[in-house]
This record gives C-alpha cells, sequence and structure tokens, in this order.
C-alpha cells in the first residue's frame, strides 16, 4: 500500500503541536452558516477562568469534541464555541489581596486556559469570541436587563438577605455553610437591603409543564427542578387572633387535618410577630430568639434532621371551625417566604410538627385514620402523614382525605375566610451583587424621578478601571465619583448611578445566543442567525448546575421568546451531565492534595491519551475513578494502534476480489466495530464501550498481520482508513498523523465522511457450536450456517474432540439445534 515512511516511534508531543499548528492556521474548525446542511449545535458549559484546567475540565471538553468532530463527520455544520464566564468574586479577591487589578488576573487567566485547551487539541472556533467582562458582551446584558425592566420583570425592594462582612456582599443560600461564608469563613448575619429581583415567579408554572418538552434531558435533572419549583396546590385561611381585629393567614395543602390543629406557627419574620409579643412578659428572651433564628440559614432551617426550636408568644387565635384557643409559637422551621409564613400545626399528621409537640409538650389529636383503622395516640411512634379516613372532624367524620379537602376548603370559602391556593416553592431571583467585577446595573436612581433606566445609545454603563480597593470592603462603584455620579435622562437633573452589579448567573443565562453572533456589536445577536442554530442540540456540564444555571437559562430564554426575539421557549434539546473525577476515592481537591494536573498527563503522554483514558475509563454520567494504570493503558494502546497501522502498511498486497476466510472475518469485524461505534456515539455516548470495540478491531487486525502473508489490498486499504476514521474523534491527532501516512492527496481525516456499515459484511458463513454429551460440554464445532442436520452430525463425527469422548461409547441419538447447540445421548 502507499503511503510515505512512519517514524519508527510514537512521539505524542511532536506529533500534537505539528496538528494543532495546522488546524490554527488553516482555521479547520471555522463555522458559518450553511442552509445546504443538517445543523448541529455542540456546548460544554463555558469555565470559570480560574487559571487552570483540572480534569473534570479535560472530561467535559472531551466529551463535547467527540461529539463534535463525529458530527462535522457524519456531514453536519457543526457549531462548537468556547468562552468564559469572566465575572465574579475570585478575581475581585486577587486584586484585594495582591493588588492585581481584576480584568488584568483574568485574561492572563483566560489566556493560560486557552493554551491548555489548545493543547488538548479541542475542536473550537476561536474566531468566536465570548468573554463576559468584556464591554462588547455587558453591554448586551444590559440590554437584555432593559427588557426584563420593560417587562415588569425586573423591579427594586428591601428583602432580607445573607451579608457577608468579610466579602461585602450578600450571598446565596447555598453559599452559608454552617452559618458562615463559604470563601472567606467570616459570620454571615441576616440584613435588609434594597436589592434588585427578576420576577421568575411569574414563569414558574411555564418552568414546571415545560420540562415535559426536555425528552433529551436526564430524569434526575428533570426532578430536581420539579422540586426546586415546589408547586403545592392547598388551601389559605384565616385564624382570628383573641382579642384584637389582627388575623394570621394559614396556608396549607392538608387542610383535610384542620380539626387536628393543636398551635400555630409563625415565622419570626412574620410582620406581625413584632405586634404578638410587644407586651409579653419574656419580651428579652423572645427578640433574642427571633434575632438568633434569622441569621440561621433558610436551608440550615428547614433541614429534615435539623432541631426544631420554637418560643410561645403568650397569645392565643381561635379556630375557624371549632372555636377552640389555639397557641400560637414562633419557630426556625417555617420560613416566612414561602406560604403565607405561617403553618397551621397538627402534630398526629406531620413529622415536623410531630417533633416540636413532643419537645414543647403540646397537645395530641388524631383526625386522619389509616385504612386498618388502628391508629392511636398509644401505639404511634411518628406522624402518619398519608391520606386517609377522617375522625374527630365534626360532619366531615368517615369521608375519605381527597373528598374532605374539597368539601372543608368550600365551607371556608362559604364563610368568606379562605380559598384554593397554588403555591410555588421558587422565590423571585436576588440579582444585586454589592461587589464591583460584574455587569453594572443600567439604571440611574433620581430622587425626583425614582429609577430610571439607562437610555439604550449611553450603553453600556462601563466598569471604571481606575478603582480604589478600600481595604477590602466596599465596593469601588460606591466610592468611585466619577462614576457615581450622573444626570437623569427623564429630568436632568443630578443623580446617582445603581451601585450593584448583577448575579454573574444572569452572564452564563443568555451566552449561548451570543455564540451565535458574537461579533454584533448592535444587538445581543441576529434573530435569523439564533434561529438557525438553536436550540443546542447537546448541552454537557456537571450535575452541580442542574438547578440555578439551567433553571435561570429557561427562563432567559422563556422572556426573549414572549419579547419576539427567538423562535424557541427553550434552550437546551438534549442535556448530558458527566459525573466527577475522583482520586482515592475522593473529589479531586487541592485542599486534600490529591489533584491531578492536565498539564503533567499531557507533557509525560499526550493530549490523546489523556481523553483516551478519560472517556474510556467510565460511562460520562458515572463518576470516575482516576488511575495511573488506566492512563498508561491508553498510552499503550496508542502505541499499539500506531505499531499496527505501519505493518498494515508495509503488508504484502494483492488486487483481488475474492476474499479468504480471514479476510471475510476481519471486514466482519471492522463493520462490527463500525456499527458499533456509530451507535455508541448517536445519542447513546457511551464512549467506553465505542472505545472497547475498537480495541477488539485492533486486536483482530494483530492477528491478521500474524497469520497472513498475501493479504487483499481492498481489506487492508479499507481496514486502515476506517480504523484511522472510528478512532478519530477520540484522539485526534495521533489520527491526524496517520491519516497523512496513508492518505498523502487527502485533507484532514477530520473532513472525511463517517463510514457506513456494508451488512453483507456481517453475514458468517460459518458459527461455531457447542457439543454437550448428555449434557456435559464436551467440545466445539465449525460448521456451514447452511448444512443440513445430517451435514452437522457428520462433521461432529468427524471431530476429533469429540471421537476421544465417543470411544466405546453407545450413541443412543443425536440432537441438534441449528446454529445453537449438538446434544449427543450415549448409553450410560
Amino acid at each position: 500500500m502507499e503511503g510515505n515512511k512512519m517514524e519508527e516511534k510514537y512521539i505524542p508531543r511532536e506529533i500534537e503541536r505539528k496538528w494543532q499548528k495546522y488546524w490554527h492556521d488553516t482555521k479547520s474548525f471555522k463555522v458559518e452558516i450553511d442552509e445546504n446542511k443538517p445543523k448541529y449545535y455542540v456546548l460544554e458549559m463555558f469555565p470559570y477562568p480560574s487559571g487552570n484546567l483540572h480534569m473534570g475540565h479535560v472530561r467535559n471538553y472531551s466529551i463535547g469534541d467527540v461529539i463534535a468532530r463525529f458530527k462535522k463527520m457524519q456531514g453536519f455544520n457543526v457549531l462548537h464555541p468556547m468562552g468564559y464566564d469572566a465575572f465574579g468574586m475570585p478575581a475581585e479577591n486577587a486584586a484585594i489581596q495582591n493588588g492585581i487589578a481584576p480584568s488584568k488576573w483574568t485574561y492572563s487567566n483566560i489566556k493560560n486556559m486557552i493554551r491548555q485547551q489548545t493543547e488538548l487539541g479541542l475542536s473550537y472556533d476561536w474566531d468566536i469570541d465570548v468573554l463576559t467582562c468584556k464591554e462588547d458582551y455587558y453591554k448586551h446584558t444590559q440590554k437584555l436587563f432593559e427588557v426584563f425592566y420593560k417587562r415588569g420583570l425586573a423591579y427594586k425592594k428591601e428583602a432580607k438577605v445573607n451579608w457577608c462582612n468579610g466579602c461585602h456582599t450578600v450571598l446565596a443560600n447555598e453559599q452559608v455553610e454552617n452559618g458562615k461564608c463559604w470563601r472567606c469563613k467570616s459570620i454571615v448575619e441576616k440584613k435588609n437591603l434594597s436589592q434588585w429581583f427578576f420576577k421568575i415567579t411569574d414563569y414558574a408554572e411555564r418552568l414546571l409543564k415545560d420540562l415535559d418538552l426536555l425528552e433529551g434531558w436526564p430524569e434526575r435533572v428533570k426532578s430536581m427542578q420539579r422540586n426546586w419549583i415546589g408547586k403545592s396546590e392547598g388551601t389559605e385561611f384565616n385564624f382570628n387572633v383573641e382579642g384584637s381585629n389582627d388575623s394570621i393567614r394559614v396556608y396549607t395543602t392538608r387542610v383535610d387535618t384542620v380539626y387536628g390543629v393543636s398551635y400555630l406557627v409563625m415565622a419570626p419574620e412574620h410582620p406581625l410577630v413584632k405586634k404578638l409579643i410587644q407586651d409579653s412578659d419574656n419580651l428579652d428572651e423572645l427578640n433574642k430568639f427571633i434575632y438568633t433564628v434569622k441569621n440561621i440559614n433558610d436551608i440550615e432551617r428547614t433541614a429534615e434532621d435539623a432541631p426544631k426550636l420554637g418560643m410561645f408568644t403568650g397569645k392565643f387565635a381561635i379556630h375557624p371551625l371549632t372555636g377552640e384557643r389555639i397557641p400560637i409559637w414562633i419557630a426556625n422551621y417555617v420560613l416566612f417566604e414561602y406560604g403565607t409564613g405561617a403553618v397551621m400545626a397538627v402534630p398526629s399528621s406531620d413529622q415536623r410538627d410531630w417533633e416540636f409537640a413532643k419537645k414543647y409538650n403540646l397537645p395530641f389529636k388524631i383526625v386522619i385514620q389509616n385504612d386498618e383503622k388502628s391508629l392511636s395516640l398509644e401505639n404511634m411512634t411518628q406522624a402518619y402523614v398519608d391520606d386517609g379516613i377522617l375522625v374527630n372532624s365534626e360532619e366531615f367524620s368517615g369521608m375519605n382525605s381527597k373528598e374532605a379537602r374539597e368539601a372543608i376548603t368550600n365551607k371556608l370559602e362559604k364563610m368568606n375566610i379562605g380559598n384554593k391556593k397554588i403555591n410555588y416553592r421558587l422565590r423571585d431571583w436576588l440579582i444585586s451583587r454589592q461587589r464591583y467585577w460584574g455587569c453594572p446595573i443600567p439604571i440611574i436612581c433620581c430622587k425626583d424621578c425614582g429609577n430610571v433606566p439607562v437610555p439604550e445609545k449611553d450603553l453600556p454603563v462601563k466598569l471604571p478601571e481606575d478603582v480604589d480597593f478600600i481595604s477590602g470592603t466596599l465596593s469601588p462603584l460606591e466610592t468611585n465619583k466619577e462614576f457615581l455620579n450622573c444626570k437623569c435622562p427623564k429630568c436632568g437633573k443630578d443623580a446617582l448611578r445603581e451601585t450593584d452589579t448583577m448575579d454573574t448567573f444572569i452572564d452564563s443565562s443568555w451566552y449561548f445566543l451570543r455564540y451565535t453572533d458574537s461579533k454584533n456589536e448592535n444587538i445581543p445577536f441576529e434573530k435569523e442567525k439564533s434561529d438557525y442554530w438553536m436550540q443546542v442540540d447537546q448541552y454537557i456540564g456537571g450535575i452541580e448546575h442542574a438547578i440555578l444555571h439551567l433553571l435561570y437559562s429557561r427562563f432567559f430564554m422563556k422572556v426573549l421568546y414572549d419579547e419576539g426575539l427567538v423562535r424557541d421557549s427553550e434552550p437546551f434539546k438534549n442535556l448530558l451531565c458527566q459525573g466527577m473525577v475522583l482520586k482515592d476515592g475522593g473529589k479531586m481537591s487541592k485542599s486534600v492534595g490529591n489533584v491531578v494536573s492536565p498539564e503533567e498527563i499531557v507533557s509525560k503522554y499526550g493530549a490523546d491519551t489523556a481523553r483516551l483514558f478519560i472517556l474510556f475509563a467510565a460511562p460520562p454520567e458515572k463518576d470516575l475513578e482516576w488511575s495511573d494504570k488506566g492512563v498508561e493503558g491508553a498510552y499503550r494502546f496508542l502505541k499499539r494502534v500506531w505499531i499496527i497501522v505501519d505493518r498494515f502498511i508495509n503488508l504484502k498486497t494483492e488486487s483481488r476480489e475474492e476474499l479468504n476466510e480471514n479476510e471475510k472475518a476481519l471486514r466482519r469485524r471492522l463493520h462490527r466495530s463500525i456499527a458499533k461505534v456509530t451507535s455508541d456515539l448517536n445519542g447513546k455516548f457511551s464512549f467506553n464501550t465505542a472505545i472497547s470495540s475498537i480495541m477488539e478491531l485492533v486486536n483482530d487486525m494483530y492477528h491478521f498481520s500474524e497469520t497472513e502473508s498475501i493479504v487483499s489490498e481492498s481489506v487492508v486499504n479499507e481496514c486502515l482508513r476506517n480504523l484511522i476514521i472510528l478512532l478519530a474523534p477520540f484522539v485526534p491527532h495521533i489520527t491526524e498523523e496517520l491519516w497523512q501516512h496513508i492518505h498523502q492527496n487527502e485533507s484532514s481525516v477530520h473532513s472525511a465522511l463517517w463510514p457506513e456499515v456494508d451488512n453483507s459484511a456481517l453475514i458468517e458463513n460459518e458459527v461455531e457450536m457447542p457439543v454437550q454429551i448428555n449434557g456435559r460440554l464436551r467440545a466445539t464445532i465449525k460448521v456451514n450456517i447452511n448444512d443440513t442436520k445430517e451435514e452437522i452430525i457428520k462433521k461432529c463425527q468427524e471431530s476429533e474432540d469429540v471421537k476421544k469422548c465417543l470411544t466405546d461409547k453407545k450413541i443412543l441419538k443425536f440432537i441438534v439445534v441449528p446454529k445453537r447447540i449438538i446434544n449427543i445421548v450415549i448409553a450410560k
């Protein structure tokens, strides 16, 4: 076979640098709209530019790169971009600690990450430039903010927040760990601040309902989003406060248990609490308790295993249906932000209430009986939380729970004190951050006109470059007079700019749209271009983003859909959440000293080895345990591929149509591999089994090369060509080099068309059949698939292995199941 002389040894770093330069110089992965091809948009979640990739990044990007290269070879017009989620706290902290400007720190890290990604051989179109900290991006983020504002979806209000004095900013609940800031470990306090919100709750029902449209998403991710949105259908009604005109409104999904109420529980933040306790003899203790609970993280307060803490207010409410006096308590396990901030407590039918009532010796009353009617306060060890039959519930006794919920709600509605109510756990999205390194909120605060959007012609509101970080506390935007002072666009009077910047989740909620038109200076993206590329056909990222990032991106897309800016109301058609990379049984982490550097692996073994190991070691959705031996095994396999290609190039060949049985067997293995790899890459992404099939092909090629002297030229060419193509998406550098050895006049292997299966090659003329004697396996024989039973019996009798077992034996009969098994029955 023709080809230029190969190097004797596989030297990965030389090969990889050569082809990375070639891809860069020829812009091999540049993409344009092409209406003559089907499009495919594959996207990995873009990273925060921390400066160094870890093996989790390598896994994420390798998965996306295999899919992108495979789809391109299948004839798709592939969009495969990369950018950087470049705003955020770490850059600002570096500025405070080291005196480095956030922009300088960020761009330095981005430069290093691009170098690392290039060394992995990733097929990005680097002409698509999306850095969220650049003016040409955040200008459009500000324009989209104003879209939300004009639609009534952006508003400002005073709200309780988690405040870190160390970082001088608001923290999300997830960023508070054991009452301390996850970054600086300062004590976190609850603080009322005037904050900007996006009204995501207006879209709660659509976000919930449209999860059913996402057939290509993992069910566990959809379940996590359903739980986060937290839709519940229930009843709201009032308890009047004894001796006053006040009432406490409660929300419950189990109004069928209302006759079992033994106390009311209010959140400490409830505005009525202050009035209820103002004349209490225990005021100081109550205020101390309220302060303590307010400063506990909401997640910790509502955790199932969290201790239930409370205090009696000294006041009573009147049960609206029975007239009973009901004590009013405040407790840690009720949140003001959910429902009405007050709940009716039924200890016998709610486990939290059960634990609280046991602790504070509050009364129990059974109002829901199980089907066996076996519940009693004497034999119950926990709350009975299921539906059942009502007891001790006046005229509703004997009804089942479902009927009673409807009937009791109707009664409360007729009394004009209650109504049906749908509630969501989802809260509006707090987007304000009191930091410098973020997208400025484009609002001007005027004493006369209120909050006024910055006119579009004046966007972007630029982050000032020359800023002073005062002892790492106040945001420089609060002290920078040039930034702060401005004129009101409406009245022309002196005004102040908004000094809060946006939550970086906003930047990542639309970046996938910017990729479709990243050079557009006037608008975020042209609809024509986004309509061509969107939806993202395959989105890839970690399970840690299953809720917030994905939910916010879906919310953004729906708002832009309602505005007429996009065609689709969902951004991501298919989602793959890859597992973590573990070492020594735990997640790789600098803090525990078990980090494996991608650069070390690439330097020692090459990028192709790193990619092959991480794709072969485990299915992409499963956690992957790091193995040095596994890396070495991947490297040995690539050296084996190098050798077998060289061997096949140097085989003695002849041109003939008729193939011998070994050649047919090798073609059969080849086309089985083509079928397997194609199937595994088409949506299933079973990279490990695809690679395993290629390894089997290489083994068979080795065996073939050792047993055959003069071989069919067509078989050699077919096997070489298709082996390299099948491997190309996984290990792009070595395959590019090998391709040039066998196809000097052809362009890149990554432009070659993906092979099709020759079904005729899969047909086997011979099969192996096991031979049993009195039910015990004794031998195997080869038979033609068209052999008759008589011919099979004859071959069986002629087999030396079978003859040995039948010496001096009397054969009673042969039982032949064609293509399956032969059983010989002999006399015992």
